[in-house]
């Protein structure tokens, strides 16, 4: 009789040690998935931050370019510089654009992917590229400065 009473408490003991597992592993994956939706949101939002930089920068430039065109109102015709320094302005406020784009859609899609280490994947990608971004996007602010310099110094010399 005690035999049969306790591997009645063994079977009982081990039928509710299975759910418990399942309940522990389901809290770890609600765990794992709350972080990935965390990172997600703090990419999204250094994003953001950057793509605002980004904007910022281009309107001091843009304000410089066009206080020197305001500064040279003798001249009929934008030296070619000028108008070459706006393309630039031009073509890099149509890249930020397209970026933004980019990284919105990526930013999707790696929220609507299941697997958890395939979305962690993706979320090291876009640290990467938004890395790669800010680089890019320094090196086209030294170039723009230089640029915006050069056109300063070639206007003082026609003073």
């Amino acid at each position: 009789m005690r035999k049969i009473a306790i591997a009645a408490c063994l079977v009982l003991l081990s039928a509710y040690s299975l759910p418990a597992a399942e309940v522990t592993e389901d809290i770890k994956q609600e765990l794992d998935k709350g972080k990935r939706q965390e990172e997600i949101k703090d990419l999204q939002q250094q994003q953001q931050i950057d793509q605002l930089r980004r904007d910022q920068q281009f309107n001091t430039e843009q304000r410089q370019l066009d206080t020197i065109k305001q500064q040279t109102p003798n001249l009929t015709q934008p030296q070619p510089q000028t108008g070459q320094v706006q393309q630039q302005l031009d073509r890099m406020r149509n890249d930020q654009q397209i970026q933004r784009l980019q990284n919105d859609l990526q930013i999707d899609r790696a929220r609507r992917e299941t697997n958890p280490a395939r979305q962690q994947e993706q979320i090291r990608d876009l640290q990467r590229q938004q890395q790669l971004d800010v680089l890019q996007d320094q090196n086209r602010k030294i170039q723009m400065e230089q640029d915006l310099s050069r056109l300063r110094q070639q206007q003082q010399n026609l003073r």
